[in-house]
């Protein structure tokens, strides 16, 4: 009896306590939905993972469900917890019979405005994208969510800002290392925009410095076949040099200094000056591991421009172009390619890129831009009938890596730091055609439509036989059609 009432008593101050939360909290939440059946045939151009170990299955029904809930005590400060389920039907969370839970938290930071001021204080784990010109969706060196505290704060009113900040990527020991001798067991990264907004022009000219250690895992934690490109630290941030012998005490490439700095300067511009004609354009440089062993450092240039014709009202045309540094003949001097950590970047929902699919897992051949070279023509916003919208998207892309460096690289370093289809070299070329189709049902209910088409050419001598040798028995294509229904609440 006594084990009762002290349980009901328990209950009584809980639900008092979640009273008076409620009295004084407002609580919103928004949120998202998507179902969609994928059929796509040709991943990696072969049907296989990219090192050619797995092979593909031709259809999946993908199904996201994500919700953020914002704690409101006044309109200076909130948190916001951000959740998500993600994954295909029969596996994990939607397998019928025991099924293995998976709800993910997505977001989760503090926010508030300092006292009498406009500036904004965001701590936690939240969504940071560096700048990119809204053509090119978003950032080719990070995009993606970040354990960081970040400031916004206005300069001049409506023509200049700044966003500044600090986020920690990786600790992998956390607390304690793994021996009384202390390592470099950490990822941070420090960054700075500053967007200037005048009539008809923007540009927004940014830097990141990130602090790699030696001794910090880089290893992409994702095991799903689709991220298998992963943005795997390993690949994306150092040469191959030193991702095959990075925590070595000898070997070419390895570091010789506990940690190493990268850093990206580069700048978003926009013009509107001309509308209906408005230009877009990104010019990007990174480095890193300069002070360590030759063959560790890592540098190069990313650019990308385009145009568009607003004027008319049953289409925007566009075009655009891009260009980015690649390997030379050497791999014993280090890398000329951009280093980077977290790439969503493309132009047109292009097929070839991962960006601004709708359907997301699994949609695109997740070519790299970085290292290749390329130029393309969208038909965007197109409208016959109302609340039907199309889009028609071609992109060519040839590489600008030196073939003997690749494969050096596969034969004596690491066989999966280049791979076939995601990395091209002088002498390949990819061509991708997607159309994409969007029915609005009701205002915050959408029926979407996404087919793909790519199609390669690939050097045997590099690659080796086997991998090309599958390319070809599929004619080099690969083809994607996706339907479902997205849901915004």
């Amino acid at each position: 009896m006594k084990t009762m009432k002290s349980l009901a008593l328990a209950a009584a101050l809980l639900m008092g306590a979640t009273t008076l939360a409620h009295a004084a909290t407002e609580v919103k939440m928004t949120g998202d939905a998507r179902v969609y059946g994928n059929f796509f045939e040709g991943r990696n151009f072969t049907g296989w993972n990219k090192t050619g170990t797995k092979t593909e299955d031709n259809f999946e029904i993908w199904e996201r469900f994500r919700l953020r809930s914002d704690f409101i005590a006044n309109e200076g400060v909130k948190f916001r917890l951000g959740i998500k389920v993600e994954d295909t039907w029969g596996h994990g969370t939607f397998t019928a019979a025991n099924p293995e839970t998976a709800v993910q938290v997505d977001l989760a930071y503090l926010q508030f405005k300092y006292p009498g001021t406009d500036i904004e204080i965001t701590a936690g784990l939240q969504d940071v994208n560096l700048p990119q010109s809204s053509m090119f969706y978003m950032s080719p060196v990070w995009s993606d969510k970040m354990a960081a505290l970040t400031i916004k704060a206005p300069l001049i009113e409506n023509t200049l800002s700044v966003l500044t900040g600090f986020g920690r990527l990786i600790d992998t020991n956390r607390t304690y290392d793994t021996t009384t001798t202390q390592v470099a067991d950490e990822l941070d990264a420090y960054f700075l925009a500053l967007p200037v907004t005048i009539e008809g022009f923007k540009a927004t000219p940014w830097g990141m410095v990130s602090v790699a250690g030696r001794n910090t895992d880089y290893a992409y934690k994702d095991t799903t076949d689709v991220a298998e490109w992963g943005n795997n630290f390993n690949n994306t941030l150092m040469s191959a040099a030193s991702a095959a012998n990075r925590t070595s005490a000898t070997g070419l490439g390895r570091w010789k200094n506990d940690q190493n700095p990268y850093y990206w300067v580069g700048g978003a511009f926009e013009v509107t000056a001309l509308d209906p004609v408005k230009f877009y354009a990104d010019v990007i440089y990174g480095a890193g591991a300069a002070g360590d062993t030759k063959a560790a450092k890592r540098e190069g240039w990313m650019v990308d421009a385009g145009a568009e014709y607003t004027g008319f009202d049953m289409v925007t045309p566009q075009v655009f172009a891009f260009w980015s540094t690649g390997e030379d003949k050497s791999t014993s001097n280090g890398s000329e390619r951009m280093p980077y950590m977290r790439s969503y970047w493309g132009p047109g929902n292009s097929f070839l890129f991962d960006n601004s699919q709708e359907l997301g897992k699994g949609s695109n051949m997740y070519v790299s831009p970085v290292g290749n070279y390329g130029i393309g023509a969208s038909l965007n916003k197109m409208t016959f009938i109302e609340n039907l919208t199309h889009r028609l998207t071609f992109v060519y892309l040839r590489g600008n890596n030196s073939a003997r460096a690749i494969r050096y690289a596969r034969t004596y370093l690491s066989n999966s730091y280049f791979s076939m289809g995601h990395d091209l070299t002088t002498n390949e070329y990819l061509m991708g055609l997607n159309f994409d189709t969007k029915y609005m049902i009701y205002e915050n209910l959408a029926a979407v439509l996404e087919t793909g088409w790519a199609h390669g050419q690939f050097q045997e001598s590099v690659w080796g036989h086997r991998m090309v040798s599958q390319a070809d028995s599929l004619g080099n294509n690969a083809w994607k059609v996706a339907f479902g229904l997205t849901y915004k609440f």
